[in-house]
């Protein structure tokens, strides 16, 4: 059984970002391990953010392992060991905030956590996981993409993640590994690009193509996020042309990310609308939340109007 399915067969309501309402809540985020930095600092932020949101209607936790990783961590003095365990951290801080919900009685489904695998221009901190030009040869590419992946990939597994999100994932050259990686670890994923318009990934490549990957057995859902609300509903469109496979969509708030000033800036095309955003799954999406810039309050209008639409989906 899919393990983010809704008991009632209807939409899965996912998260929103994680940064954006640590952010909200005081702390910096400013540096290059960005969210990944309070695993080690303020880890109980983590726990309070996943049950805020939870509370909010959610079914599924993205964890904090996003920008962690072995490399990324390496950066900032920490070692190989330590790295690891503090992204098997971040499943289990999701685990005890969905313990809390389940204790509280707000879970009226089963709540799945699910182990961020962002992409490696994420540790790059360049602004390269919304281009994907990786300036290594193809084949070069493949192998450290790999190593790079694989070890987290399997802490998350050990710590018990009921899924992985392969996501904002900017290129098919790197999906087409993680995929592959797919074989090597016994769990289920989902696999969502961040796109640059309304027909392709953001390294380029047709939306069409990049969802064909998709077709792996053990990939749940394909789609996009981090993509600007106003390119998705003809990503979708355009998706469902080329899959059978469950959609999602998890878009940002609408603005742009800029890598120099590392903050989003506003873009003029519009925003995030819930509302908006739960019609949706008259285009095939039946995985919803929001990413960067979405906070508990609209994943909460979300799932309210997710749950007072007629099945569509």
């Amino acid at each position: 059984m899919d393990p983010a399915a809704s008991a009632d067969g209807g939409p899965v309501v996912l998260d929103g970002g994680l940064a954006t309402e640590l952010m909200a809540r005081g702390h910096d985020l400013s540096d290059r391990l960005w969210s990944a930095r309070l695993l080690q600092r303020d880890p109980g932020a983590i726990e309070d953010v996943h049950l805020a949101y939870f509370r909010s209607g959610a079914q599924v936790a993205i964890t904090a392992s996003y920008q962690a990783s072995i490399e990324g961590f390496a950066a900032v003095g920490v070692g190989r060991d330590e790295a690891l365990e503090l992204i098997r951290e971040s499943v289990r801080l999701a685990q005890h905030a969905r313990t809390r919900a389940v204790a509280e009685g707000v879970a009226g489904t089963p709540l799945v956590i699910a182990g961020s695998v962002g992409p490696y221009g994420a540790m790059l901190a360049d602004g390269s996981e919304y281009r994907g030009d990786y300036d290594v040869s193809a084949e070069r590419l493949a192998g450290r993409l790999a190593d790079f992946h694989r070890p987290r990939m399997e802490a998350l597994v050990e710590a018990g993640a009921d899924l992985l999100a392969f996501e904002t994932i900017p290129t098919v050259r790197e999906a087409e590994v993680l995929v592959r990686l797919l074989d090597d670890v016994d769990i289920g994923a989902w696999l969502s690009y961040s796109c640059r318009d309304a027909a392709s990934t953001s390294a380029g490549e047709p939306i069409e193509a990049a969802v064909a990957l998709g077709d792996h057995p053990r990939i749940v859902a394909v789609g996009v996020n981090c993509t600007a609300p106003r390119f998705v509903p003809e990503l979708l469109r355009r998706a469902g042309t080329a899959t059978d496979r469950p959609l999602i969509a998890y878009p940002n708030g609408g603005d742009r990310w800029d890598p120099a000033e590392r903050r989003w800036v506003a873009d003029p095309g519009g925003g995030f609308d819930p509302g908006s955003v739960a019609t949706w799954t008259g285009l095939g999406a039946t995985w919803l939340g929001g990413c960067c810039g979405t906070s508990p309050a609209e994943i909460r209008v979300l799932a309210e109007a997710l749950a007072a639409r007629p099945g569509d989906a």
